[in-house]
């Protein structure tokens, strides 16, 4: 058979995957309508919405999902306060979405105007502290969010929402039902170890993948040869990191600056690294070795989990269209 035969079939192979992706896609947005629609009908009788930084990227989704369960929705801004009383007396919700270093402040000025039925609910990514502040402050039930993405998802379906009880859950159950019907992964757990892994999953994970980023802007490389020499998987990390850099610096020195005894995890972080180091000096391969069994162990079953979990990542990442960059 002919190279030209097999070049043929490849191509008609291709032009088939891409039709059974955009049949894919297509299927699922019709799923997705279906669930939306399920949930409209499910939820209980109209709520009044209001989310407090409504117009910021976080807060504009929850308006935007709140709006499509039907529910009565305002957005309440800095701006806002002279008209507070009107806008929060008669509110079902208070959804506080502010930057983290605003949001016991805010929560403090908008208790005077709640009702002690309204739930207060807040979308940190830090959970201890602004609960802490809601039930000091507010008498009504309380629930602490964390939606564990960004928001440029065009959905929350299968995307993690941790939550924490704060006080009388029979009250805002409907509002986790509600997030459960638009396909959110739920996860329940105190704020206390909710911020213990938040140290692991966001502030050591940033903070290295900031260091990456000034690392690389002080060596100067040349990133159109990196992207070019990189393979699916380098890409991927090379497009994580550069991913941090191109959203809002405010937001990520918040997380990092949340809590001060993370800054003692990170310092043991760079103490294995710099141990690390020392270790490729020795070359010692053998301990190197040893070492990475050792981590390979404490993984367990959940290495060969995340091997094939990454493959179908890179799958997909394979038959993504990249852009072009000059």
């Amino acid at each position: 058979m002919s190279e030209a035969t097999l070049t043929e079939q490849l191509l008609q192979v291709e032009t088939q995957i891409e039709a059974l992706l955009k049949q894919k896609t297509e299927l699922e947005q019709k799923i997705k309508q279906i669930n939306l629609a399920h949930a409209q009908q499910t939820s209980q009788c109209q709520k009044r919405i209001v989310v407090v930084g409504g117009r910021g990227k976080l807060g504009s989704l929850f308006v935007r999902l709140f709006v499509e369960l039907g529910h009565s929705v305002s957005v309440f801004e800095q701006q806002d306060w002279q008209n507070a009383a009107d806008i929060l007396k008669n509110a079902d919700l208070v959804v506080v979405s502010v930057p983290i270093n605003l949001t016991t402040q805010i929560i403090q000025q908008l208790v005077k105007y709640l009702p002690a039925n309204t739930v207060l609910a807040d979308l940190t990514s830090i959970k201890a502290e602004p609960l802490a502040a809601m039930l000091k402050h507010h008498t009504g039930p309380v629930v602490g969010l964390h939606p564990m993405f960004g928001p440029d998802v065009p959905d929350i379906h299968d995307q993690v929402v941790a939550y924490c009880d704060g006080r009388q859950p029979e009250q805002y159950q409907w509002l986790i039902d509600a997030l459960s019907l638009l396909g959110a992964k739920l996860n329940k757990v105190s704020a206390e170890s909710h911020d213990k892994s938040m140290a692991f999953i966001q502030v050591m994970r940033h903070f290295s993948t900031f260091v990456y980023g000034l690392h690389l802007q002080q060596e100067n490389p040349k990133i159109t040869d990196l992207i070019s020499l990189s393979s699916p998987i380098y890409r991927l990390e090379l497009a994580m990191v550069g991913r941090l850099f191109a959203q809002d610096s405010q937001l990520y020195a918040d997380i990092i600056y949340s809590n001060p005894n993370n800054f003692d995890l990170l310092k043991r972080f760079a103490e294995r690294f710099n141990e690390g180091i020392e270790l490729l000096e020795s070359g010692d391969k053998e301990l190197f070795k040893q070492e990475f069994a050792d981590v390979r162990s404490w993984f367990g079953e959940y290495a060969e989990h995340f091997l094939k979990e990454s493959r179908v990542m890179l799958e997909a990442a394979h038959h993504y269209t990249e852009l072009e960059i000059k």
